[in-house]
């Protein structure tokens, strides 16, 4: 039986049901009963990308060893997996606990997600690099070199787009590469600028949408409920930026623009990148780099999510699927991309 991860599963599930193993961590056994008073477990399931629910009714010869399950669980789940209207199923199943080899190996990830992050990190650390402005290259190392394992393990967000360990990596990449691509096109945009304010924009969810470095399970962090990411951030900064400036007072005091003109425009970035203050920013983007960053912030994460919709939302009809929130409507399936057809054979071509 082939070992796949959740979203191989979920994927191979849509044409029909597949007969699979996959490694996951407990994110909970929560203790149920249907409307008929009988009891369950309802298990929630986690990857290092994916989730799903897993329901074990009373009458399974699993449900005692599943009901004392923890999120310190590492288990194999191994059975018939299918779509349904309530997401991913599985049929005919056993549950076995992972070795200490296996829970190491989930916890680095798959290969392809592991490599592809290796990739993004490698690309954030080039872009870092060709900062001009000494004080905004300095101020990203510094934050590089004390903070980047707890980098590479946060999420971009708990739902919605990259929810998963490294997701932020993942996220920061390509608005770098978006940045990058746009700011030849846009030269009063300040460079340097945007790939430090990408850098920073949300610094703050290293403590909001952390995992640890023992499992998939995202704990709640006090500091980011109390805060949240925007503020973290800018607190951030400005903690970085006053160590920074009293290290190198001599040698930034002569430097233009000035350097409390360029703290401000960095905040300014990091505070604006929601775009409105009705979605938690705590002003409107006033300068072209906070609206460049804004809207590259909101593509990647929009079209991540249309790419994550079309393998979790419920189909509608054919091509079109149910709304997936927080886009505006139904998606519907992305026009198929234009291919050259060889030509019609000709009579007689095969005598040739």
């Amino acid at each position: 039986m082939q070992l796949m991860t959740l979203t191989e599963i979920r994927r191979a599930a849509q044409s029909g049901p597949v007969t699979a193993r996959v490694h996951v961590q407990v994110e909970s056994a929560a203790p149920k009963v249907t409307r008929e008073q009988k009891p369950y477990c309802e298990l929630s399931l986690a990857d290092a990308c994916d989730r799903m629910t897993l329901r074990v009714w009373s009458d399974h010869p699993a449900y005692k060893a599943c009901s004392v399950l923890t999120n310190e669980s590492f288990i194999e789940l191994a059975g018939d997996f299918q779509s349904s209207q309530f997401g991913l199923d599985a049929q005919k199943w056993t549950v076995r606990p992972l070795t200490p080899q296996e829970k190491n190996e989930l916890l680095q990830g798959p290969a392809e997600l592991r490599a592809k992050q290796q990739v993004d990190w490698k690309f954030i650390l080039e872009s870092i690099a060709t900062i001009a402005d000494p004080r905004l290259r300095a101020l990203c190392d510094a934050f590089i070199k004390e903070f980047s394992e707890r980098f590479r393990r946060t999420a971009a967000a708990r739902r919605n787009h990259h929810a998963r360990r490294g997701g932020l990596v993942e996220h920061t990449a390509q608005m770098m590469r978006l940045a990058r691509a746009i700011a030849p096109l846009y030269p009063q945009l300040n460079a340097d600028l945007l790939i430090a304010g990408i850098l920073f924009h949300d610094s703050g969810k290293l403590w909001e949408n952390h995992y640890p470095e023992s499992g998939f399970v995202m704990d709640y962090d006090e500091r980011g409920e109390l805060v949240g990411h925007i503020s973290i951030g800018l607190e951030l900064v400005n903690t970085l930026w006053r160590k920074l400036s009293i290290e190198n007072s001599e040698t930034w005091k002569n430097l233009k623009p000035s350097s409390e003109d360029v703290r401000l425009h960095l905040m300014h970035v990091i505070g604006a990148h929601h775009g409105e203050q009705q979605f938690g920013s705590p002003v409107d983007p006033k300068t072209p780099e906070a609206m460049a960053v804004h809207y590259i912030d909101n593509l990647d994460a929009r079209l991540e999510m249309f790419a994550a919709g079309y393998l979790t939302a419920k189909p509608v009809a054919d091509r079109i699927f149910e709304r997936v929130w927080p886009l505006p409507a139904k998606l519907v399936k992305s026009l198929a991309m234009f291919q050259i057809s060889a030509p019609p054979a000709k009579p007689g071509d095969e005598l040739f």
